[in-house]
């Protein structure tokens, strides 16, 4: 092969990489775009057009790489559940000391749920559509095993060494956390006027922390004298 053909494959092979790398680059900003509307405006409210702005990009380009807004709306789903396991599965857990572990995941999740507030809003904007979005992934259901799995190694071993509970069970765990690491940030600011504390303030925020590791310990412990 002469120069001037290795040269030429050469130039193509880095204008392909040039435009694939250009490519991603726009889908990743729709969807970083697109993460900020709907959390702020919900599915129904969400507007193509506002998440074109937010992109810098064009509403056919938004087609062009998801095809449809629902379609989208659940590339933002499966995104936002990604991360959040993605965040769980890189905590150092060891579960030769499940305690210790357990309380790690309690607060990963509460300080998670509080820092991306537009996954807490998206997921509310979900439940208001009852899944409609949810039920047609099975990315997420897989997500949502793996999320739920991270907790069988722990409690196996507090099963194991007598400290958990044996009818104790990691849907049940996984519930019991998410109930009260979710609710609180979901409705913190209504709850702040019905329960008169400042739910948005490190404060009160440590304060919770610190009751709902109590609680999940007194729900999974066989003795309190473990922790």
């Amino acid at each position: 092969m002469s120069t001037q053909h290795i040269e030429s494959d050469k130039l193509t092979s880095l204008t392909g990489g040039k435009r694939a790398q250009q490519a991603r680059d726009t889908k990743r900003k729709i969807l970083q775009a697109a993460i900020k509307v709907f959390a702020e405006d919900g599915f129904s409210g969400g507007r193509i057009e506002r998440i074109s702005r937010e992109a810098s990009s064009n509403d056919r380009m938004i087609y062009y790489y998801f095809g449809s807004k629902e379609k989208l709306f659940l590339e933002v789903l499966e995104s936002t559940y990604l991360a959040f396991y993605e965040a769980e599965n890189a905590l150092e857990l060891n579960p030769l000391s499940p305690i210790e572990a357990l309380k790690k995941i309690i607060a990963f999740t509460f300080h998670y749920y509080l820092s991306h507030p537009e996954f807490v809003a998206i997921l509310n904007d979900e439940n208001l559509h009852r899944a409609k979005h949810s039920k047609k992934s099975e990315n997420i259901k897989n997500i949502s095993g793996n999320i739920q799995g991270n907790l069988v190694p722990i409690l196996k071993a507090g099963q194991s060494t007598g400290v958990f509970r044996n009818e104790l069970t990691a849907s049940n765990l996984y519930l019991t956390i998410s109930a009260l690491t979710y609710f609180y940030c979901s409705n913190q600011h209504t709850l702040t006027v019905f329960v008169g504390k400042d739910f948005q303030g490190a404060a009160y925020q440590d304060e919770w922390l610190q009751h709902i590791t109590k609680v999940v310990l007194r729900s999974v412990v066989t003795d309190e004298s473990h922790y």
